[in-house]
Formats: structure tokens, C-alpha cells, sequence
């Protein structure tokens, strides 16, 4: 007799199960849009690079040059004579070790001078000038001369 029983609870549960699995079926047939055709789904993208429903505008198009893209950190241009010197002042200067800093008049940038790139000595808020150049921590300054 429990048999019985145990058959029953599992048709009914089987017929529950068609049920429900009928009435989502139904569901998702009236929830399904009309007019999924290939125009309605298309996105596009605007002259600014956001998402928008419409096509683009055919006369703000840009055709770029592709020799005009720079791939990388651009290549820099070679300074001339006149951008390589530079005036400024001394801001500290030690004789006995033999080093200072120098403070660019129009940047306001600090270069490092050692008392080897000296022609003349110098001490503290002389005014010189002097070219740039690269060292193992930061920019120096070279050829340090007073200005006149």
C-alpha cells in the first residue's frame, strides 16, 4: 500500500512539473518582443566614440592618414643652438665638495652642476649660463659660465 502511495506523489509531482514548465513556455511567448529584425538590434557608434541607435553622420567622417599615426612616444626634435643655452641662477653651491644647483629662469627647473662642467667659478645667486644634458639621476647642467 505504500507502493501505492509513493506512485501517486511522484505522477503528481511529474504532472506539476509539465505544469509549470507549460505556463513559462506561455510567458516567454508573450513577453518575446515583436520585431527582433536585424535594424532594431544594429548599434552604432558616434563621432565622440559613444553608443547611439542611429547611424553616423556621413559628412563629419575623418579619414585618417595611416603614415600620421604615431605608434609609441613621438620622436623628439633636435633642439637648436639658442634652446640648448640656458640662463639662470645659482641656488647652492658647496667649494668643498664640489657641487651645487642651478635654477632655470624660465622653467624654474633645478639642474645639478658638478665642478667639473665649470669654466669659471661660481657661488651662490650668480647669475649663469649654461646647457642641459642628461645624468645617471636626473638633468645637469653643462659648460656652467657666468653671464654677463
Amino acid at each position: 500500500m505504500a507502493d501505492n502511495w509513493k506512485k501517486k506523489e511522484r505522477e503528481t509531482k511529474k504532472t506539476q512539473q509539465k505544469k509549470s514548465k507549460e505556463e513559462k513556455k506561455l510567458q516567454r511567448k508573450e513577453n518575446r518582443k515583436e520585431g527582433n529584425d536585424l535594424d532594431s538590434m544594429m548599434a552604432y557608434i558616434d563621432e565622440n566614440g559613444n553608443l547611439s541607435s542611429t547611424p553616423p553622420d556621413p559628412s563629419k567622417k575623418r579619414i585618417n592618414n595611416a603614415e600620421d599615426i604615431e605608434i609609441g612616444v613621438p620622436k623628439q626634435r633636435e633642439l637648436t643652438a639658442e634652446e640648448l643655452i640656458r640662463t639662470g641662477k645659482v641656488t647652492f653651491f658647496n667649494t668643498a665638495k664640489g657641487f651645487g644647483f642651478i635654477k632655470d629662469n624660465e622653467t624654474g627647473e633645478s639642474f645639478f652642476v658638478h665642478v667639473n662642467s665649470l669654466t669659471q667659478a661660481v657661488s651662490e645667486n650668480d647669475k649663469v649660463t649654461f646647457e642641459t644634458g642628461n645624468g645617471p639621476k636626473g638633468p645637469v647642467a653643462l659648460n656652467v659660465k657666468l653671464a654677463k
